[in-house]
């Protein structure tokens, strides 16, 4: 845990200190001494100083890249280990592809990190029983998984405010007499407006936030468990509530190293504070983040140990109480890894073991799993998906009632210079129930009507406008790319094709007579401004009205489909139109200097929401053109192949009380591929339910070639359902696309799923 934004005033600053080359040593041994100190920050910028003097040197490339990594800076990171892997001819630092895939993936990149993973296994092929070989190739698969499991459309987590988290790190423990318990790294001052820390004492210690209404109050510290000289934080009550149990850490470099504390609770307050006995707090040992629960029908406490018998770093342990007392001490197993599994946290209800590690497969550095508790054993582990996960550091996940809280660095936290420098606490909260309306008597032959929410006259003049074309390049954006997500945006785009329409009019004649050259000329000129120019100029229009929507408090559903021309293969095409997708969502997250990203979030006060859904079609709902690679003329220069490559804002929805649809899935369409006149086909398509509530699910599909075999008609909570289904093509010629319509109780609309065939 880095120390963050330290602004000191140093005697070598004031004594003049000259960056020359013969004070090089100096710059880089105070360096130093700072990553040892855990100043990530300050390291960073003397290690900066040092390459404008040095800038070929591959050591101190590689300090630079590991303090990144330190100070969470995976962006600066996955920089700087790719210069070392590209100078380190020698191969001193062997570790840097490793580093540079790991942070690839922190940054949501999950091709490239694929791609640089399978590197870095085949160099450490050699040495499989030590930990580079280990981590290589467990990464090569659960990146595989990451880029099969992500979804970008997963409704996010809601920030909390700064009333609780801040510019610093907080991490979440629980909720008690109306009040969450939660620690954070912070100094004893800061200053306005960007609460950059200036004070040298910085600890972690535990605070306090009431819940009042649907906020939080100011956050005060915990004076009862405070001690200024260690720092504090995983706090966890007994299930008589009359004991908190948490841990005292002291600080090496920001490694630390803690035992587990109990203390009484009583009417708000805490005493009598003691280590806690039984053996739990191994001489030497750290021992950290307890969690006191239900298991077997006994109270037991959770917490995370590198004592003796851990499978590597930190392992989740547990042990009974007995009479009071803490009795035999159990390695949890299944879900201990050679890396580190912590901060445990048991769902008595579904019976399941939350915890985070970063060994498992997962989207990010840390992510949250879960293992299941039956018949006395622990199970699998699960990943517990997006959106609680992400590319970052996801822990300390807990639900209280129906709500569910985690701790991220994910983009989206408070931060003064790096966006992934800091935890803040995350929440999803579930849609507010409609007031029930008492019963009324209703006399025979009286009828009731009631009537539907009408839609305004400025609501229908936005649905007027639809629907709103959007064009882009061919392959773009991304060009070759599998990712399902972009960081450009989508006006950036269409800036970049007008720039190209004298390339793509000198491209389309090529091989045709003047005639034909010359009608396929005027037929783009009037596509560019019929169609890709007035698609840019529609989406500026409609935003602005958007704007007055929300501003209204309105919730606003986006519906979009995707298209693309037939040039790559057809899974290839699903993703590109994902990543058009994803260029339209940071459109609107950029809008106007980011004015609307609190209704994205969903952290305005006024209760309005932005809201996507989307249809990835690819090609499947695309024109018959020409899909050779060769004759670039009409694939991709033409506007009849211009035309394809699109995305549609095909329906706008408007709610001031929205209920949220349950249902994503992550990979919507099944790919069939090219099979032959007769042959059966099965397959799997995975849903996911993103709410706490149970529903209920109804599939139909209105080909009879597609047979459903299985799936749950009944969806727990934060359920997944695989639907499984047979598809017989004695009946179908040429290229099939079947629409399975999901149709959820409570919901007009269904989610559709595709799956497609081409028959020969």
């Amino acid at each position: 845990m880095s120390r963050l934004h330290l602004v000191y005033t140093f005697i070598l600053l004031c004594s003049g200190f000259s960056f020359s080359q013969g004070s090089l040593k100096q710059v880089v041994s105070f360096a130093d001494e700072q990553y040892k100190k855990g100043d990530y920050y300050y390291a960073a910028s003397y290690y900066k100083k040092a390459l404008e003097l040095d800038s070929n040197s591959v050591e101190l490339l590689w300090k630079m890249a590991e303090t990144q990594r330190a100070y969470k800076d995976y962006v600066q990171a996955e920089n700087y280990y790719a210069k070392v892997y590209a100078r380190d001819t020698e191969l001193k630092y062997p570790l840097s592809i490793l580093q540079l895939a790991l942070m690839q993936k922190q940054n949501g990149d999950y091709s490239k990190a694929f791609e640089t993973m399978k590197q870095a296994k085949k160099r450490f092929s050699d040495e499989k029983s030590e930990y580079p070989y280990k981590k290589a190739n467990q990464e090569v698969e659960a990146i595989a998984w990451a880029i099969k499991n992500y979804s970008d459309t997963a409704k996010p987590m809601q920030r909390l405010p700064l009333t609780v988290n801040s510019y610093d790190a907080e991490f979440g423990h629980t909720i008690r007499d109306g009040r969450l318990i939660f620690s954070s790294l912070r100094a004893d001052s800061v200053k306005e407006p960007n609460q950059e820390v200036y004070g040298k004492s910085y600890k972690t210690h535990i605070y306090a936030s009431r819940i009042e209404g649907d906020g939080f109050t100011k956050n005060e510290a915990v004076k009862d468990l405070m001690n200024r000289q260690l720092s504090s934080g995983n706090g966890s009550f007994s299930l008589d509530g009359k004991r908190f149990y948490f841990s005292n850490c002291e600080d090496e470099g920001f490694n630390y190293r803690c035992k587990i504390m109990v203390a009484n609770y009583e009417d708000g307050r805490w005493s009598s504070i003691d280590s806690l006995r039984g053996g739990i707090n191994a001489l030497g040992r750290n021992t950290t983040m307890p969690y006191v629960s239900k298991l077997n029908g006994q109270e037991v406490l959770f917490f995370a140990s590198d004592r003796d018998g851990t499978k590597g770093g930190l392992d989740i342990w547990y042990s009974n109480f007995k009479d009071g007392r803490l009795d035999k001490i159990t390695n949890v197993g299944i879900v201990n890894s050679i890396e580190n599994e912590i901060t445990p946290w048991f769902d008595t209800i579904q019976q399941r073991l939350y915890f985070s590690s970063s060994w498992h497969y997962g989207f990010g550095g840390q992510d949250v799993f879960y293992s299941p508790f039956k018949d006395g054993k622990f199970g699998s582990v699960v990943n517990a998906g997006m959106p609680i996960n992400s590319p970052a550091n996801d822990n300390y996940f807990f639900i209280h009632r129906d709500s569910v809280f985690v701790s991220t660095n994910r983009i989206g936290s408070y931060y003064s210079k790096n966006p992934t420098c800091c935890s803040d606490i995350f929440a999803y909260f579930p849609p507010k129930k409609p007031i029930e309306i008492a019963k009324v008597e209703v006399k025979e032959d009286v009828k009731v009507e009631v009537k539907k929410k009408e839609e305004t006259e400025y609501q229908k003049e936005i649905k007027r406008r639809l629907p709103v074309d959007l064009y882009f390049r061919n392959d773009e954006p991304d060009a070759s790319s599998y990712a399902v997500t972009t960081k450009q945006n989508y006006m950036g785009t269409y800036n970049l094709y007008v720039e190209r329409y004298d390339l793509y009019k000198r491209e389309v004649v090529k091989g045709l007579s003047p005639e034909l050259g010359t009608k396929k000329q005027q037929d783009l000129d009037v596509f560019f401004k019929n169609d890709v120019d007035k698609g840019a100029k529609d989406l500026l229009m409609l935003t602005e009205m958007i704007k007055k929507e929300l501003e209204a408090g309105s919730t606003v559903t986006l519906r979009v489909k995707g298209f693309a021309s037939p040039v790559a293969k057809t899974d290839y095409n699903v993703n590109l139109t994902r990543r058009r997708i994803s260029s339209l969502i940071n459109f609107y997250n950029e809008y106007g200097n980011g004015e609307l990203k609190k209704y994205i979030d969903g952290t305005d006060p006024n209760g309005g929401r932005l809201k996507f859904t989307f249809i990835p079609f690819g090609e499947y709902a695309a024109n018959k053109i020409s899909d050779d690679v060769k004759d670039q003329s009409n694939s991709v220069y033409s506007r009849e192949a211009g035309l394809e490559r699109k995305i549609q804002i095909e329906n706008i929805s408007f709610d001031k009380d929205e209920k949220e649809f349950p249902l994503i899935c992550a990979n919507p369409v099944f790919i069939g591929g090219t099979v032959k006149k007769g042959t059966i086909v099965s397959g799997k398509l995975s849903i996911n339910n993103i709410t706490t509530e149970k529903v209920k699910l109804n599939i139909s599909c209105e080909n009879p070639n597609l047979k459903i075999v299985s799936y749950k008609k009944d969806m727990e909570g934060f359920g997944k359902s695989d639907i499984t289904f047979s598809l017989n093509t004695n009946n179908l010629e040429g290229m099939n696309k079947l629409i399975l319509k999901l149709n959820v109780e409570g919901f007009e609309i269904p989610l559709e799923l595709f799956v497609t065939v081409e028959v020969k």
